[in-house]
């Protein structure tokens, strides 16, 4: 299985609904996004997607969050923007914009210590 990927990064502010200690008030995060698509087979140039698709979709995802509250956004907000909850948020905006490779894992990262993934195959 081939794989190929991008690294990008943004910083916003959540606060999670219910009992999360100081995670429920208002604070903010240096997210790291990562970006992974995977596939079986290379194309006849010898690769698995033009990685410029996956560039552009995670540019214009991390430029869309940057500076803001996660909880303005409703998807985000409605579900608890928990990092799993983001991680599932940028595996679908980004799966809109890439074909060509059979599976795409995103990998939120709420500082070097915290994460959470979401990976699918792509249809």
């Amino acid at each position: 299985m081939y794989e190929v990927g991008v690294v990008a990064s943004f910083e916003a502010s959540h606060q999670l609904h219910g009992d999360f200690g100081p995670a429920s008030q208002p604070h903010g995060h240096a997210y790291r996004i990562e970006a992974r698509v995977s596939g079986p087979s290379l194309l006849a140039d010898g690769t698995l997607l033009d990685i410029s698709y996956l560039q552009k979709a995670v540019s214009e995802l991390t430029e869309a969050l940057r500076g803001r509250s996660l909880n303005t956004i409703a998807e985000l907000d409605a579900a608890n923007p928990t990092a799993e909850v983001p991680a599932h948020y940028t595996w679908q905006a980004i799966a809109k914009q890439v074909r060509g490779a059979s599976r795409l894992r995103v990998t939120v990262w709420e500082s070097s210590e915290a994460f959470a993934s979401f990976a699918d195959d792509l249809s």
